[in-house]
């Protein structure tokens, strides 16, 4: 007999598999109500965000139905082909998490690089993103350029690479998912806020700051991103 690499499991799929349990066990059917979120998260003694992101996933796979304000629903008792389950992607928090300890380093770092062009790059940046949300749309591109700009002040090609591929992230299905849900133009007016903060610390080459402010700024984004679902009480 071959031996089978293993594969690491995320923390959402181990409380999916859990979610399914329950569904199998209660007999539960099609258009079934789920118990609250936070019930759920107490049981499984798990985070509420942890939670969000399981329900999220099987809400891709086809298991259940979320619907905003009015909880969670069964939509299949019908087994998840494992190829599905493989590519929803990696966990919101997770990546979120990793994007403060690295980004806040860079931010650091960049503090003794700046230029005046590289600082001119940056507010140009944020006056593309306040632009793109006054008129309706999405600065995403200008957020992501932002970003990888920093990277490219720190003068590490490492951490640009690193910066770029996570923020790439947000276009797995899961983070895809989450986004559709919960960005809109109040969150990304507190998002711009937050850059505005980044740039006058680093414009003060002050790199404690900088450091504290993207910090902070990725965890308001990681509360944003999967601390607003509104999956029932």
């Amino acid at each position: 007999m071959e031996l089978k690499s293993v594969q690491p499991r995320r923390l959402y799929h181990l409380i999916g598999d859990q979610i399914r349990a329950y569904i199998a066990t209660n007999h539960l059917s099609t258009g079934d109500r789920l118990p609250p979120e936070r019930d759920l998260a107490q049981q499984l003694n798990v985070s509420r965000p942890s939670v969000r992101e399981a329900l999220i996933a099987l809400e891709i796979q086809g298991v259940v139905e979320i619907r905003m304000g009015a909880g969670v629903f069964v939509r299949s008792i019908a087994p998840v082909p494992d190829a599905l389950r493989d590519k929803i992607g990696d966990s919101p928090s997770d990546i979120m998490q990793a994007r403060a300890a690295i980004e806040g380093c860079v931010a650091s770092l960049a503090c003794a690089r700046l230029t005046d062009q590289g600082l001119a790059r940056l507010q140009a940046l944020v006056a593309d993103m306040r632009r793109s949300i006054a008129q309706g749309g999405s600065p995403v591109e200008a957020d992501r350029q932002f970003h990888i700009c920093i990277a490219e002040i720190a003068q590490n090609a490492v951490f640009t690479r690193l910066v770029g591929e996570l923020f790439d992230e947000r276009h797995a299905p899961i983070a895809e998912k989450l986004r559709m849900q919960t960005e809109n133009a109040s969150t990304w007016s507190a998002a711009l806020v937050e850059h505005e903060r980044i740039v006058g610390a680093l414009c003060a080459r002050d790199p404690l700051e900088a450091q504290a402010a993207m910090r902070s700024h990725l965890r308001a984004s990681e509360a944003r991103w999967v601390g607003s679902l509104g999956t029932g009480s």
